[in-house]
């Protein structure tokens, strides 16, 4: 093998390395940011359709969108999480008033939160995210 051919070889496995990184990544905020959308509780769909994703900065103001499903706020998170490659700070934000009373126990629908009981699926979710990227 030449050195061109070594070098070329050690090059392609980086990429993929660098690619199968950020491909994990935006699959662990995808379904971490999903899960927590899920949990939310649900009276009129505010809390949930509330929820907004950016990388690098923490998104300001609010959004008022009703959503009690939860699809179309997991599609603007999914939206928001596709460009996101190791190494970015990427975050998940609902700024209503209310949203910590929720995360603390305020409604029966979520008495143990939803960011609070995601965040202990964290390994589970990283090692699946990694073990899919790796097939």
């Amino acid at each position: 093998m030449s050195n061109n051919t070594f070098t070329a070889s050690i090059a392609a496995f980086v990429e993929k390395a660098k690619d199968n990184a950020d491909l994990v990544v935006r699959k662990v905020a995808l379904e971490m940011f999903t899960r927590v959308v899920i949990k939310t509780p649900v009276d009129t769909g505010r809390a949930r359709g509330s929820w907004q994703v950016a990388i690098g900065s923490v998104p300001a103001g609010q959004v008022n969108h009703l959503d009690k499903t939860g699809a179309e706020t997991i599609a603007r998170v999914a939206a928001g999480t596709a460009p996101a490659k190791a190494g970015d700070v990427i975050y998940l934000v609902a700024n209503l008033p209310y949203i910590n009373a929720l995360e603390y126990g305020h409604s029966k629908q979520a008495p143990n939160g939803m960011v609070r009981l995601t965040i202990m699926e964290w390994d589970r979710v990283v090692s699946n995210a990694a073990q899919a990227v790796n097939k």
